[in-house]
């Protein structure tokens, strides 16, 4: 998928280069890697090899992010896994709302990567259900990110194209049939609330995922957007943590 307009300054595939563990992550729908921005420059600082793509149609215009599919998504963030997968010797992902909906698709297509966590993974989005098979309005008014601090810019659209809306319905539909069989070593982490997507959602994915390794963390202090929010520190700690409990395993496994 070709792209007609500029990059919107600030909102650029962002890479941290660093040691031998590589860390994917992925934005959310209509956001840029501007919102994984901080997550990624702390786990940087621990000395981890970090990207963050930007994926097809995010962070130009909404009329680039219309003649995208949720396949150009996917696509993106698997040509972002084989590259840090060149260069690094082990990789973990990490995908904010649908991003972390992609995450569990790139487990499940690549099960030899190390750990995932997602972070309010979209499976559902009850406020876009009335748009099922409508055609109409082409496009949506974008309403203002679901942050709890104060003072927080988030790059977005204003408008939602329509068809972007069914492509990450469809995207949504899909992932659930895929859980059972993922057993990557997995972090599910959820805001208490969320305006956005549900909480529950990510109870599913805990309940239903494949991985015999699985945690639950619940952020109290953020809403949706909760790697540029209020407990976005806690986020960088708990995936610290994870990424170096997976580590620890292999290396007493590898003995």
């Amino acid at each position: 998928m070709k792209e007609k307009y500029p990059v919107i300054d600030g909102a650029e595939t962002f890479y941290y280069k660093g040691n031998e563990i590589g860390i994917l992550l992925s934005h959310g729908f209509v956001g840029t890697p501007q919102s994984v921005q901080f997550i990624g420059e702390r786990l940087a600082e621990y000395g981890y090899t970090v990207l963050a793509p930007r994926l097809p149609g995010h962070g130009t215009h909404y009329h680039d992010l219309e003649k995208c599919s949720y396949e150009d998504w996917f696509a993106a963030l698997e040509n972002g896994y084989q590259l840090l997968a060149k260069e690094c010797a082990t990789v973990f992902v990490i995908g904010q709302s649908m991003g972390g909906t992609l995450t569990l698709n790139l487990a499940h297509k690549y099960p030899e990567i190390q750990g995932i966590a997602t972070v309010n993974a979209a499976l559902t989005l009850p406020s876009f259900d009335y748009l099922k098979n409508r055609q109409q309005p082409q496009y949506l008014p974008e309403g203002e990110p679901d942050i709890k601090a104060k003072g927080v810019y988030e790059i977005t659209y204003d408008q939602t194209p329509l068809n972007a809306i069914h492509q990450l319905q469809a995207l949504m539909t899909s992932t659930p049939r895929l859980l059972a069989d993922i057993t990557t070593p997995i972090l599910c982490i959820k805001s208490s609330v969320d305006h956005v997507v549900p909480p529950e959602n990510t109870a599913f994915i805990y309940q239903k995922v494949g991985s015999k390794v699985k945690n639950l963390v619940t952020l109290d202090n953020s809403y949706h957007v909760a790697s540029m929010d209020n407990d976005k520190e806690k986020i960088v700690e708990h995936v610290h943590l994870f990424i170096q409990q997976q580590l620890t395993k292999e290396l007493v496994a590898s003995y």
